[in-house]
C-alpha cells in the first residue's frame, strides 16, 4: 500500500486534485486527457473525480462509440470492487426493482506504468451526486444486500444520475462545443522546494480538475432520473471477514437486547455478555461497539459540528427514530420502504422539494 500518511509535502496544492505525493510506485497511474487505455481503445477525454484508490475518467470508448466512466485503480489497492460488480451483474434474481440501480461492468483491463499495475474497468456514465431519490436508493441498497452484500460506503456523492444515451452521439469535440465548458481543466504540476522544474516519469505533468458533468446537462426531475448507486470499493460479503456471533455481538451492542427467545438459542452468548442487557465479559470488554446514540454523536454530530452545521435536536431525534425503526431484530416489525418514505425525517428534512422543478442541474 502507498504510505498515505507521509507528511512531506512535494508538490504545489490543486484545488479538486489528488494528492500528487500519492503518484509514487504503488499509488496512482500518471494519465492526462488526451491519452488512450487498452491499445487505443479508450481516450480520455475529461476527469470526473478522485478518490483515496482510484482516479475516474470521462472516457470516450472509441469501437463502440459510447462514453463511459473508467476507473485506474492504485497498483496497491485491495480490488474488490470489480468482483463485487460482477457479482451484483449477474444476479439470481434479475426481477429485482433495485437492480436497474447498479451500474453495469463493462469492461476490465490491465495498465502497466511507473508507478506499477493497475487494475482498470469500466461502468456505466453517471453525472451529479443526488440527495433527493431516497425511494430508489433504498431500492438499489435492498437488491445490494439480497445479494448477500453490504456497500459499506454509501454517501450524496456515490448516489448519481444515469446519463441519457444521446450523450454517446456526440465525439468529444462536439461534447466540449455541445455543453459549453470548453476545453478540459489542465494546470501544470509544480514541485516544491527545487531549484529544477523537471517532474519524475510517474506523476502527470499536468493535473486535470474535475468536471461536475451534470451542469451541463438539461435538468432532470425525480419522475425522469434513473439513479445509479455507484464506487463499490468498500463494499464487502460480510460472511467472508467476520464471523457470525461477531456480528450478533454487534447488534447488541448497537441496538440493545435482542428478544428472549433469540437470546436463549444463541449458543455463544456467554463469550460475549454476562447478561440479556448487553453487559460485556472481561474478553470483549475493548472490541464493544458504542450504542446507536453515540455512533451518531462520533460519525455525524462531531464532524459537523466542527465544520459549524451540527444537526438541531429535533432533527437529531427524528433521524434516531427512523433509523429504530428501520434496525429492529424482528424483520416483520421492522419499518416498510413505504413507511420510511413517510417517516417524520424523510418528510421534512430529506425530501422537501424533491417533486418541485429539477433536482440536478
Amino acid at each position: 500500500m502507498p504510505n498515505y500518511t507521509k507528511p512531506q509535502i512535494e508538490y504545489n496544492w490543486i484545488q479538486d486534485v489528488e494528492a500528487l505525493e500519492h503518484y509514487e510506485p504503488g499509488g496512482y497511474h500518471p494519465i492526462t486527457v488526451g491519452d488512450t487505455l487498452h491499445d487505443g481503445r479508450y481516450y480520455i477525454a475529461d476527469k470526473l473525480g478522485h478518490g483515496a484508490y482510484s482516479t475516474v475518467w470521462l472516457a470516450r470508448d472509441t469501437p463502440r462509440n459510447r462514453y463511459v466512466a473508467l476507473k485506474v485503480n492504485t497498483a496497491s489497492s485491495v480490488l474488490r470492487e470489480a468482483r463485487v460488480l460482477r457479482a451484483l451483474s449477474k444476479p439470481p434474481s434479475p426481477g429485482h426493482p433495485g437492480r436497474r440501480s447498479i451500474p453495469d461492468l463493462l469492461d476490465e483491463f490491465e495498465v502497466r506504468g511507473p508507478n506499477g499495475t493497475h487494475i482498470c474497468y469500466t461502468v456505466t456514465l453517471a453525472a451529479c451526486n443526488l440527495r433527493k431519490i431516497s425511494y430508489r436508493l433504498v431500492q438499489a441498497v435492498a437488491y445490494v444486500h439480497s445479494q448477500g452484500y453490504v456497500h459499506g460506503d454509501i454517501h450524496l456523492n456515490n448516489i448519481l444520475l444515469a446519463l441519457p444515451s444521446s450523450i454517446d452521439d456526440l465525439p468529444v469535440e462536439q461534447l466540449y462545443e455541445k455543453y459549453g465548458y470548453g476545453r478540459p481543466q489542465t494546470i501544470p504540476v509544480t514541485p516544491i522546494n527545487t531549484n529544477s522544474n523537471a517532474l519524475p516519469p510517474n506523476i502527470p505533468a499536468q493535473a486535470v480538475q474535475p468536471l461536475v458533468l451534470g451542469q451541463f446537462l438539461d435538468p432532470l426531475t425525480p419522475s425522469t432520473a434513473h439513479l445509479l448507486l455507484s464506487d463499490f470499493g468498500e463494499a464487502l460479503h460480510p460472511a467472508e471477514y467476520i464471523p457470525a456471533d461477531e456480528i450478533v455481538a454487534q447488534h447488541v451492542d448497537v441496538l440493545g437486547p435482542m428478544p428472549p427467545e433469540w437470546w436463549l438459542r444463541w449458543a455463544a452468548r456467554d463469550r460475549f455478555f454476562v447478561s440479556a442487557q448487553g453487559q460485556p465479559t472481561e474478553s470483549y470488554r475493548e472490541d464493544k461497539w458504542p450504542p446507536l446514540e453515540e455512533w451518531f454523536e462520533v460519525t455525524v454530530q462531531k464532524w459537523r459540528r466542527r465544520g459549524g452545521s451540527a444537526i438541531a435536536q429535533d432533527e437529531r431525534a427524528a433521524f434516531l427514530d427512523l433509523m429504530r425503526g428501520m434496525l429492529v431484530y424482528r424483520p416483520e416489525e421492522r419499518l416498510s420502504v413505504d413507511e420510511v418514505l413517510r417517516s417524520k425525517w424523510m418528510v421534512r428534512w430529506a425530501l422537501p422539494g424533491s417533486e418541485e422543478g429539477a433536482v440536478c442541474t
